[in-house]
């Protein structure tokens, strides 16, 4: 679904002509070390990580961030601060992982293809691919794209992906979301495909969102939204997970912190809104591929 990408190539070519010292030293060793988290993130992805009006970083994924430096600070009996790089484009995350230069990046989807360079935690979202369009146009049904022009960040998402909707349209590649919304807006394109969640977060930022809407209901390619870290680091992956399935298991069993931070973002009165049953439904089924956090483990926190 995702192109290929030219840095991450790159990238992977130079780490094998010339080995990092760093590669000796797993993320929680380094952590131990410094205590210091390295966290790669964007702040304009509205729900998952994004600067509030008290200028302050928050979002789903910002606190999935703090969950995980939380169980770094009871593992290493230590204090850990998070040092935040923000990364703009998914070609840099990827190559900063990839270079160890970061710890971990979340809110990114998983595809196949980064998975050769990457390795992802579990899924603790899930979104897919929807499209941004006028609220008084009539585009929603398969049919009602036939010749509409799309447009799609180049080098994120292919045609292919859009052209499923079996309609024949025209695709017009583009640099960044910021730039999707604006065509948008500016009559240059007809709809603007991305991830829905993103995309719902994002229309509630615009001058008019009641002008815009998300659409279809059901999305076009479902996918799940988790965190990237450095490959071969398996003691800070099961960190990550345990912290990811800690965090569901309290929400489906009504802990209080986890359902606030859920519900924050997507609860009745969330930023995208998302039927609490269809959450837990998501949660359970990540948490049985795995193991149901210890009732003891689940109610120490760190």
């Amino acid at each position: 679904m995702y192109k290929k990408l030219s840095l991450i190539a790159l990238s992977l070519m130079t780490a094998f002509a010339f080995p990092s010292q760093s590669l000796a030293e797993t993320v929680v060793e380094r952590v131990a070390r410094t205590g210091v988290l390295n966290v790669s993130t964007r702040i304009n992805l509205v729900p998952f990580a994004y600067v509030n009006d008290k200028d302050k970083l928050v979002g789903y994924s910002v606190e999935i961030i703090e969950l995980i430096r939380e169980t770094l600070e009871a593992e290493l009996g230590k204090d850990v601060k998070i040092k935040v790089i923000v990364d703009d484009t998914l070609d840099e995350r990827i190559v900063s992982v990839l270079n160890r230069e970061v710890d971990i990046a979340c809110d990114t989807t998983f595809t196949w293809q980064r998975d050769k360079f990457v390795d992802f935690s579990l899924a603790y979202g899930i979104s897919g691919i929807k499209v941004l369009v006028k609220q008084n146009s009539n585009l929603s049904s398969p049919e009602s794209f036939k010749g509409k022009r799309i447009g799609i960040v180049k080098n994120i998402l292919r045609p292919e992906a859009i052209k499923v909707i079996e309609s024949q349209v025209k695709i017009v590649n583009l640099e960044s979301l910021e730039q999707g919304l604006k065509a948008v807006e500016n009559g240059k394109i007809d709809g603007f495909a991305f991830d829905g969640t993103i995309l719902e977060g994002m229309r509630q930022t615009l001058d008019t969102p009641d002008d815009y809407k998300v659409v279809p209901d059901e999305s076009y390619f479902k996918h799940g939204i988790a965190c990237m870290v450095p490959e071969h680091d398996s003691t800070f992956l099961n960190l990550v997970n345990f912290t990811i399935g800690k965090m569901m298991d309290g929400y489906i069993n009504g802990d209080s912190r986890y359902v606030g931070i859920v519900n924050r973002y997507f609860g009745e009165d969330g930023i995208v809104p998302i039927e609490p049953q269809r959450i837990k439904d998501f949660f359970e089924t990540i948490i049985i591929t795995r193991e149901q956090i210890p009732p003891q483990e689940l109610l120490t926190e760190p």
